[in-house]
């Protein structure tokens, strides 16, 4: 506020004013303790929201302003003036020096000082410096307040009633009572800002809470000071009025820049009651004009605002915003603006009709100014709603980008969840090479899925640069920044990770190559040598059977050369060990954690070693029994040949005679008798050699202990021996039963010696072979030479067939001399026959070709008749009757010629 104008305005009528509350304070020098604390109180406040605008304050107001220095600064603040330069020295000449100037200034200002002397002040007296402030307030404070006719304290009541007419329950008669219940204050400051106090809620019966409503409102939001408590005030029976006037007048203040104008025009109409229409257009036009260019001034800078809101909501409200605005907030103003012109032009007709000097509105308020202000304001409109609706779009993008940066980011941190766990595994450390070659496929497999991802990050990471970039400034950026980069550090991660694992599982997999490679050529020469020494251990405890000196040597001479390879093999053995001595070496150095056993085979080291063993030990077992076996082949040896010497003497011997006697039955050398005489002499001589043959069996008996199945010294065996020795016997036995069957056959058929001589020659003829016997052809030769007719026509092979019936029933292909000797005496004496039986019974059936059972039984003996009934068979001629039997095939079957 411009003080000093304001002094000048109303120097006049203050001075009187002055005076009176001068006069009052003489009285007041004995001040009601209460009075004094709520006036300390309350002018301690006022000075510091003065003081706080040059940075300082006052604790202790009659200490604080014992050196002038604060009481100069307050009253330059208050005033707006400088004062004299204060004096900086710390004796008391200088403090007074500087209070006078203080109260020189004060002085200037049309206020007589009364009492009031700068030694009190400076000595600390508080009534003094109470006064002295209370002046200080009267006059920049109270003085100046002029409302219609009155002013000062006149003023400030007439205020203070005017303000609070509205409301019932306020009634300001005065500056101490008539503030108790709080109340007042409240209506003051809801008068003018309506919106800091619930008013209806406040109650007559609680000033406390009233009070403190007010003073707290009044600190908080219209700056001012908190001067009194609200205890000082209800517990006073009469609160200090120089206090309430004070703590009233900051109200004043506060609210006096909207009272101006209201005041300025009362008095216009009080002064220029005759130009009340003409003010009163003025006024309208000053206040319009104001209103409109307020409106214009506070619209302006909200259309020129193009700071931009962070979410598209906030835009879209601005949006909203601004066509309210278009809609219901300026169009109104247009027509004001258009009555604003109406009344200006309005005004200029009547005041030139009255013959008044033309209205000149107040500087800027031309009605050129209003539309100046009004082009302004069109020019900052145009563009806002373009700017708004392109940062709409902005926004929109930017939300759209920030959602797909949400979904992609989300779909790749699923992808990405479990991940580095899963390439952290150490699953390869136990797995086998078939399990390192599926883990290695698996994580190839997972570098492709790995590498298809990259694009989406790329795309992320994209999205986040651009909604980070000084055009796009998207706000939620910073997190959108911390989600991309959370997620490009883990993808670099899981980059380092997949190729860790990419080495770690090459590398196991190398290694367990290696040690399959081991592997296999351990057991592809595990495998023969198992083989080899299996084989060996078999051989060597192989029960060999041998019959020969030879053999045994050449067993002996295979186990020397068995026994030259071992060596060898032992070096083999150390190979085979070194491989499995190298698994274990890389699975050591490596760490290689060894699934299972060698896949390929399942011999292993311990069970080489054991077998080894084994072989070792069983090839001096093996020396010991090939010279056991060398000892018992030689004593075979000589069994051999024992049996040998004599069995090459017996065999031929029993040959020998075997040829002799069949020489002394073929030759026919002197008669039948003479022949058994010189065989008889033979068996005796035979008989003589069985000692031989005895002693014969009893070596073979040793060779037979001894196990010997085979004799390379001789071609004869025991059985030969036996079967010869025994065929000897036989034969000369048989040989003798010939001639002494000869003998029989001879003197019963009446066959003379030269007969049976013919007969002998004829078949020793046809005996090529010399065998004592006749095949079939050679019998069939033999017959044709004796004049029998057999020809090769049927009728001759049917007799033949006879013939064959008879010499040889048994169908053995062959015919003996006997039973040639036989036949031929059948055939040459006079003996029955079968056709002789036949016509018998012819005779017996009267001539038919059949014969009955009652003709067998009357002719016949009774059991005779019964044997021939049973055994003939039923006639099947054409001239057969019920009960006929054959005779004729019973006939010829009791010669042989058929079945009987």
């Amino acid at each position: 506020m411009d003080h000093h104008h304001q002094q000048q305005h109303h120097y006049d009528g203050g001075e009187n004013d002055y005076r009176q509350q001068e006069d009052d304070w003489d009285r007041d020098l004995l001040l009601d303790p209460a009075w004094e604390k709520q006036q300390r109180k309350t002018f301690t406040a006022w000075c510091n929201s003065h003081l706080r605008k040059a940075g300082t304050q006052i604790e202790n107001i009659e200490e604080d302003f014992r050196d002038g220095l604060k009481l100069m600064l307050l009253l330059e603040v208050i005033s707006g003036e400088r004062l004299a330069k204060p004096e900086r020295g710390k004796m008391r000449v200088h403090k007074i020096s500087n209070v006078n100037k203080a109260l020189n200034f004060i002085a200037s200002k049309g206020v007589k000082l009364v009492s009031i002397g700068a030694e009190e002040i400076v000595d600390g007296n508080a009534k003094m410096t109470l006064g002295m402030i209370w002046t200080i307030i009267l006059r920049f404070a109270i003085q100046d307040i002029s409302v219609e006719e009155t002013s000062a304290k006149e003023g400030l009541l007439l205020w203070c009633q005017r303000k609070t007419a509205p409301y019932k329950n306020v009634n300001i008669q005065n500056f101490h009572i008539s503030w108790k219940d709080g109340l007042g204050f409240c209506a003051l400051i809801h008068r003018h800002r309506p919106e800091l106090i619930d008013y209806g809620k406040l109650r007559k019966d609680d000033p406390m809470t009233n009070l403190n409503t007010a003073f707290d409102v009044a600190e908080k939001y219209l700056d001012i000071p908190k001067m009194l408590d609200a205890e000082d005030i209800v517990g006073t029976a009469r609160p200090d009025e120089k206090a309430i006037m004070t703590y009233v007048s900051s109200f004043y203040h506060a609210f006096s820049g909207a009272q101006k104008a209201e005041t300025a025009a009362n008095r216009i109409c009080k002064v220029l009651a005759v130009n009340q229409e003409n003010e009163q257009l003025m006024e309208d036009y000053e206040k319009l004009a104001s209103d409109l260019l307020e409106w214009i001034r506070r619209t302006i800078p909200w259309l020129e605002n193009r700071v931009p809101e962070n979410t598209m909501q906030a835009m879209q409200q601005k949006l909203e915003d601004f066509r309210d605005y278009r809609r219901l907030h300026k169009p109104p103003k247009v027509q004001e603006k258009c009555q604003l012109e109406i009344n200006f032009n309005t005004l200029q007709t009547k005041l030139r009709l009255s013959n008044r000097p033309a209205f000149m509105p107040s500087e800027g308020k031309m009605v050129s100014d209003i539309s100046n202000a009004w082009g302004s304001l069109e020019g900052a409109e145009k563009g806002y709603e373009e700017w708004l609706l392109n940062e709409i779009r902005r926004l929109e993008r930017l939300d759209h980008l920030a959602e797909k940066f949400r979904q992609k980011a989300a779909i790749h941190e699923a992808w990405t969840d479990g991940k580095e766990e899963m390439l952290q595994q150490k699953d390869y450390e136990t797995a086998s090479l078939s399990d390192i070659k599926a883990l290695l496929k698996k994580h190839e497999a997972f570098e492709s899925d790995l590498a298809a991802h990259q694009d989406r990050v790329e795309q992320i990471a994209a999205i986040a640069q651009e909604l980070k970039s000084n055009i796009s400034s998207y706000y939620d950026s910073p997190s959108v920044n911390a989600r991309c980069q959370q997620i490009c550090d883990q993808w670099d991660s899981l980059g380092v990770l997949t190729q860790k694992r990419s080495e770690a599982l090459q590398r196991t997999e190398k290694l367990l190559e290696t040690i399959d490679q081991l592997y296999l050529e351990f057991a592809k020469r595990a495998a023969p040598f198992n083989n080899w020494m299996e084989g060996a251990m078999e051989d060597l405890q192989d029960t060999f059977i041998v019959h020969t000196i030879e053999e045994i040597q050449g067993l002996s001479t295979a186990h020397e050369q068995f026994k030259a390879t071992l060596p060898e093999a032992d070096k083999e053995r150390q190979a085979i060990l070194g491989i499995h001595n190298e698994i274990a070496k890389i699975v050591q150095t490596y760490h290689v954690n060894m699934a299972g056993t060698n896949p390929y085979t399942t011999i292993n080291p311990q069970e080489i070693n054991a077998k080894w063993d084994k072989v070792r030990q069983l090839v001096p077992q093996r020396d010991q029994a090939l010279i056991e076996e060398h000892a018992r082949q030689q004593n075979n040896e000589r069994l051999r040949r024992q049996f040998a010497n004599q069995a090459n003497v017996i065999g031929p011997w029993i040959q020998t005679k075997m040829e002799e006697i069949g020489r002394i039955s073929i030759e026919m050398h002197g008669t039948l008798e003479d022949q058994l005489t010189h065989l008889r002499q033979y068996e005796k001589s035979i008989v003589n050699y069985k000692p031989k043959i005895d002693q014969l069996e009893g070596d073979h008996q040793l060779i037979q202990e001894a196990l010997i199945f085979d004799n390379k010294h001789t071609n004869y065996t025991m059985e030969h021996i036996r079967v010869g020795w025994e065929q000897l016997l036989t034969t000369i036995a048989r040989t003798i039963n010939e001639i002494e069957n000869q003998v029989l056959t001879r003197d019963a058929k009446g066959i003379s010696q030269e007969q049976m001589n013919e007969f002998r020659a004829s078949f020793n003829h046809f005996d090529r072979d010399h065998s004592g016997t006749l095949g079939t052809e050679e019998f069939k030769a033999c017959l044709i030479s004796l004049g029998f007719d057999i020809g090769n026509d049927a009728q001759g092979e049917a007799e033949f067939a006879r013939i064959m019936s008879i010499v040889d029933p048994n169908r053995l292909g062959v015919i003996t001399f006997q039973a040639f000797i036989d036949f031929m005496s059948r055939e040459t004496a006079d003996t029955d026959t079968a056709d002789q039986v036949m016509a018998s019974f012819k005779v017996l059936a009267g001539d038919k070709n059949y014969i009955l059972a009652d003709e067998l039984r009357r002719e016949l003996p009774a059991d005779q008749a019964e044997y021939c009934i049973a055994r003939m068979t039923p006639y099947t001629g054409p001239d057969a009757i019920p009960g006929a039997l054959d005779y004729m095939s019973f006939s010829t079957a009791l010669y042989g010629e058929s079945d009987l």
